[in-house]
Order: C-alpha cells, then structure tokens, then sequence
C-alpha cells in the first residue's frame, strides 16, 4: 500500500504575529517537524503546498539531503484571498499517484505517530473512502483519503473543507484515538507555546 502526504504551508500567519512553519520546535522548524513524522511513519512522498515566503519553507526542507528527493512542491499564488480547499486541489493536482494520502496542516506539528500508524493500518482492507481520527466525539485531523477521491475533490465546487468531506458521507470511516496532538494547531503565541510544551513532554 502506497501512503503520501499533502502538507498545507501556504498562509500568511496572520494571527500569529510571525511565520508560523518557520517557527522552532526544540532543534526544527515547525514545518521540517511535520514532513519528518510523516516521512518517519513510512509515507512515501511529501507534497509540501508553499505561498507566503514559500521560498524560504522550500530551502529549509530541501538542506537536509535525506529528506529532500521524497519531498514535491506545489505552489498556490492566490495564498491571500484562497481557501485550505484551494490548497488541497493544488496539491493533488502535483501528487503522484498512491493508494491513500494523508492532508496535514502545516501547523500541526504534535499528532503522534501512533495515530499516523493506526489509521494507516485501518486503511489496508478498508473499502471506504476517508478515514478520521475521531477524539471526544468529534472529527480531527489528520484525515487519511483514497486515491479514488482525487477526480472528485478536483472538481468539487463546494465551500471549504468541511463541505468536502460532508459529501462522502456513509463512506467515512471514524477511528476513536486518545490523542491530544490532533487538536492542537498554532494560531497565535499562545498556541505555539502550548504545542512546545507538550511536545517536550511526550518526548
């Protein structure tokens, strides 16, 4: 079974007050941390979707050389007025093909690796379409979708993600997880010191 990623890295940062995927967590940026754990949990490739500086998020990633010939690159240059929505179209649209994809925010440094593997292993002889990692009832990222999706999310016209995935209703699996990484994303100062500490504190 063939797994990649797509990492949405293209925003502005606007709440944050600095640019969030450069940001440090212990010895790495934030975005290197996020590609690392999925390239350690056995995706195969990593499409990293860059706007705002994206230039910059591009030559972080590709200076280590061990990670660099599994990672694309897919630009979206309306960043300012687009959606995440818009993101995923243009990361598919610049992804090999695979069995199944992971979407990611490119905020979202502290889902475990124990999640990546479960829903990967749910995945092996699931017939449906995307799997959830489901916490206190609700739906988390990250959601892990077949490769059969790809022509209708191309195509979708609907608004935002939520009404994506609202179409696959019936064909959702939901996995319940204890893991606290999937609600923690990086909106301003505070959320970024919130994630540095409990990353500390599961290391």
């Amino acid at each position: 079974m063939i797994v990649n990623g797509l990492i949405l890295a293209a925003g502005m940062s606007t709440r944050m007050g600095d640019f969030k995927p450069l940001l440090k967590i212990g010895n790495k940026t934030m975005i290197e941390t996020v590609v690392d754990q999925l390239l350690d949990i056995g995706v195969q490739q990593v499409t990293v979707v860059l706007g705002y500086r994206g230039e910059e998020i591009r030559q972080v990633l590709q200076s280590n050389a061990k990670r660099s010939d599994r990672i694309r690159f897919a630009y979206n240059k309306d960043y300012e007025t687009t959606q995440m929505l818009d993101s995923v179209k243009i990361g598919l649209g610049n992804m090999e093909a695979c069995d199944w994809f992971f979407v990611v925010p490119g905020d979202m440094p502290a889902i475990s690796n124990h999640t990546y593997q479960i829903l990967q292993e749910q995945a092996e002889a699931c017939p449906l379409k995307v799997l959830f990692p489901v916490l206190e009832g609700y739906r988390k990222h990250p959601p892990l979708v077949s490769w059969s999706c790809r022509e209708d999310i191309l195509r979708f016209e609907g608004k935002g993600l939520r009404a994506l995935w609202n179409q696959y209703d019936g064909r959702i699996l939901e996995i319940p997880l204890e893991d606290k990484g999937c609600t923690i994303d990086v909106d301003n100062p505070f959320d970024y010191q919130k994630v540095c500490r409990y990353m500390v504190n599961c290391s």
